[in-house]
């Protein structure tokens, strides 16, 4: 057995989820291991981060229950991503279908190849069709011995209620705003108010909010909102920088809507002049703010009756300014 001063927590540095990390360290402390888990919670909180460290915890030689090592070839296998015994089967063109879900049922019937274990992670199946996820069900009603099978899903989507009977639900929810601007700063390089704002606009979701950054939804945001901040600017000498903004905002398509999520952040800080979003030293009258905010409540609806984008994104910016 490892020194106790070498034996790592699997979930150290995994911020949030206090309730399934007490879940899950029981289970592994106790060597009372599922024969299946399925980790239900919004996207991008961390399900197949822990998915990942439970199954390291599960084949490592040398920690034992009370947590993992990084030296025993278990460990630097699956640091390597190069383990015989952990499989994640993941969605193909955003569908887990029956194919897949037969050829895994296959592969589960010989044993592992060097654990006692063999650890699979089946990601998302929430997008299962209905024929593999009956495929699925008859896997986990009679489960092979030696696999632990481990499924994540969306808690906002549907799963077969018999799927959920034959697992070991283990909850999972948003992070707090703290929480995700941290693991964005130290895990990912964001600056802090970067990494501020994206946790606002995410609602919790660290890969939310990491998705959100990788499009131009952040610049676009700044740039605007500098613009109409600057009492210099008016809309009838820059009438053509506003429909430049417009077009790239509609380019951004399904990330609109956090785009306008975001000017309607900045709106309620300049209201509570609270200071966080203000970007461009913007001064506007209370009135001006609501008048901003029915704007976007506008442009919202529009855009949910599929109205042309750009047209819907000049009209708001020649409102906001």
């Amino acid at each position: 057995m490892q020194p106790a001063d070498e034996i790592n927590d699997p979930f150290n540095g995994l911020l949030g989820q206090h309730r399934a990390k007490v879940l899950l360290q029981r289970s592994l402390h106790s060597g009372r291991i599922a024969h299946a888990y399925l980790f239900k919670g919004p996207p991008g909180i961390g399900k197949k981060l822990y998915a990942a460290a439970m199954a390291r915890a599960i084949n490592c030689r040398t920690a034992g229950p009370a947590g993992i090592c990084t030296e025993c070839s278990s460990c630097r296998k699956f640091l390597s991503g190069n383990h015989p015994d952990y499989r994640v089967e993941r969605p193909e063109k955003e569908v887990i279908k029956i194919e897949q879900i037969r050829t895994l049922a296959k592969a589960l019937t010989y044993p592992p190849y060097e654990s006692s274990r063999r650890v699979v992670v089946v990601e998302d199946v929430h997008t299962m069709r209905p024929e593999a996820a009956n495929s699925m069900l008859k896997t986990l009603e009679e489960p092979p011995e030696g696999n632990v099978l481990i499924l994540t899903a969306e808690t906002s989507k549907s799963v077969l209620p018999t799927i959920n009977s034959r697992c070991q639900v283990v909850p999972f929810f948003a992070l707090t705003q703290e929480e995700t601007a941290s693991i964005l700063t130290t895990k990912h390089g964001l600056d802090s108010e970067q990494a501020i704002l994206l946790a606002r606009l995410s609602e919790g979701s660290p890969g939310k909010a990491l998705l959100l950054n990788s499009t131009e939804m952040i610049a676009i945001w700044a740039e605007v909102v500098a613009g109409l901040g600057d009492d210099r600017f008016r809309r009838d000498e820059h009438c053509a920088t506003i429909l430049t903004w417009a077009g790239r905002m509609a380019d951004l398509k399904e990330n609109l809507g956090p785009l306008l999520g975001l000017f309607r952040l900045w709106l309620r800080d300049l209201l509570s002049d609270n200071g966080v979003l203000h970007h461009g030293g913007s001064r506007r009258s209370s009135e001006q703010i609501f008048q901003g905010l029915a704007a976007l409540d506008q442009a919202e609806r529009e855009l949910a009756r599929n109205c042309n984008r750009a047209l819907v994104c000049e009209i708001l910016l020649f409102r906001l300014q």
